[in-house]
């Protein structure tokens, strides 16, 4: 089986960079609580208010069955709640 990582871009207004930031640890638990496969997750800030999140799935149908849940619960929607728009969302796969 190969590690799936999904790529999402997406932009935060500057004044909700910070409800954003503290969200994060909540949503993080809930994914590990919530999410079967959730490998971990990095979180970057690029410029012109726009972010990219770099999570990694054991498997591709791991990461399919997340995007069917979505915002299921309340870490995971304070964090989604703070995105302003999406830029873009891809999925790659690691290789050895």
């Amino acid at each position: 089986m190969t590690t799936s990582v999904e790529l999402t871009r997406f932009r935060v207004l500057p004044e909700k960079a910070g409800e954003l930031l503290a969200a994060r640890p909540a949503m993080i638990a809930d994914f590990e609580a919530d999410r079967e496969g959730f490998l971990g997750a990095r979180l970057v800030r690029l410029a012109n208010d726009e972010w990219l999140d770099i999570v990694e799935w054991r498997s591709s149908e791991d990461y399919a069955a997340s995007r069917v849940k979505g915002a299921n619960l309340p870490g995971i929607k304070a964090f989604f709640d703070a995105i302003d728009s999406l830029v873009s969302a891809e999925e790659g796969v690691v290789e050895p």
